[in-house]
């Protein structure tokens, strides 16, 4: 990710926002060089939204009282994700 000054990002804001949306680029905004935003594409933005979302499903079942097997079985989901395994063929 590039890193740009507030003051660049305002004067270049229409450059950065087609360079985002069309090549994907990632920008990171600072103030006196300490980063305060960021500017993705939509696409860039929905693929964070839904690993956050994956994430909170899974902190909230396993804080179920009884319900260690959950976090278990989501815990041993995540690994096999991390570790990039197939999986099983489910085609019809």
């Amino acid at each position: 990710m590039s890193k740009i000054s507030v003051a660049e990002a305002k004067s270049h804001l229409s450059e950065l926002i087609a360079r985002s949306a069309h090549g994907h680029e990632r920008f990171i905004i600072t103030r006196r060089n300490r980063p305060v935003a960021a500017l993705v594409s939509i696409e860039d933005l929905k693929v964070i939204e839904q690993h956050q979302e994956r994430q909170g499903l899974a902190a909230v079942a396993g804080s179920w009282p009884d319900f260690t097997e959950v976090a278990d079985a989501l815990g041993d989901i995540a690994e096999l994700r991390r570790q990039g395994g197939v999986g099983r063929d489910v085609s019809l």
